[in-house]
């Protein structure tokens, strides 16, 4: 189980693996950023360098694997020095970009968000075709079914699986169409903090949720989940996309439904599966439970009416106590 800060002796062995590896040792460390499932800090070195060390566990070890690869395709993401594994973490070092002199652009999230989709595939991703987008509130059912039975997400629990089937009985029609281009390789987190811009141009970092899937789901992502939805807006940045040599059927129906609300709508009930998947795997502590219920049940409320979910039918899912089909 996750506990709220992450594990410091995971941390000193993988440091301590990085250090073996490189064969230098820093003379200080400056710390970015840390949460429960990664810490970033800056080292500085006798010669005036300095690196980004990156620690992150469980599930988000497959991070170093996708650098190395888009390096080998000179591909404008940081420069990999070196990585170590262990069963439930990853240690990168990694060039040091600086501080970012200014967000990303519209165009410049378009032009990026390009390459990306175009780039080479990488194996043993994850993969969200229409089978498997088809498949995520069943998912996010059985999910919610194991927290539940930890005695955990209690508080709206009721609400979220209420949703999570409506989303079920809907999600093989509106999932047709997610192999339409651009199909192919995806940040998975495609804000506006994961485009570095500085004098050497833009970079993109924080590859640990990337997946092959449709490429419109990084465009609803640089909106994010906590305000209402614009379609408007992600159709502006489509539109942008394809501008600057995205696939022109990203402007294309898929599902029965506009590019974008199909996008937004499935993003949300991603953004949604995902929380409940890896806290039902633990790691996320339950101190973060109430909050966590709070935002799952927001972001699958606002997938539901851009997915056109069916209102509730009265044939239910079998409920805990009277046990799950098989």
């Amino acid at each position: 189980m996750s506990s709220d800060r992450l594990d410091e002796q995971l941390c000193t062995q993988l440091r301590g693996d990085l250090l073996a590896a490189s064969r230098r040792v820093p003379t200080r460390r400056h710390i970015i950023q840390t949460w429960e499932l990664s810490s970033v800090e800056r080292w500085f070195f006798p010669d005036d360098s300095s690196l980004i060390c990156k620690i992150a566990t469980t599930p988000f070890t497959g991070e170093a694997t996708v650098l190395h690869a888009l390096n080998n395709q000179q591909a404008p993401v940081p420069l990999l020095n070196g990585y170590t594994m262990r069963p439930d973490g990853v240690g990168m070092l990694m060039e040091d970009l600086g501080e970012a002199s200014r967000t990303a652009t519209f165009a410049e999230a378009a032009a990026t968000a390009r390459w990306v989709h175009a780039a080479a595939g990488i194996p043993n991703l994850p993969i969200f075709d229409e089978a498997g987008l088809a498949r995520l509130p069943e998912q996010g059912l059985d999910a919610l079914d194991q927290l539940r039975r930890q005695g955990r997400f209690t508080h709206d629990a009721e609400g979220i699986e209420a949703v999570l089937q409506r989303l079920a009985a809907t999600a093989r029609h509106r999932a047709d169409g997610a192999e339409r281009p651009p199909f192919g390789l995806c940040h998975g987190e495609f804000h506006r903090t994961s485009l570095h811009v500085s004098r050497a141009g833009c970079r993109v970092v924080d590859w640990a949720k990337a997946f092959t899937g449709p490429g419109l789901l990084d465009l609803a992502t640089w909106f994010g989940t906590r305000t209402p939805t614009e379609p408007r807006l992600l159709t502006k940045l489509i539109h942008a996309y394809v501008a600057a040599g995205g696939h022109p059927d990203a402007e294309a129906d898929r599902g029965g439904l506009p590019a974008a609300r199909w996008a937004l709508g499935w993003h949300r009930v991603w953004a949604a599966w995902w929380l409940l998947t890896t806290a039902a795997a633990g790691h996320h502590p339950a101190s973060a439970d109430r909050g966590h219920t709070q935002v799952v049940l927001r972001q699958l409320q606002g997938a539901a009416d851009l997915l056109g979910a069916p209102p509730p039918i009265s044939a239910s899912r079998p409920s805990l106590t009277t046990g799950r089909s098989s």
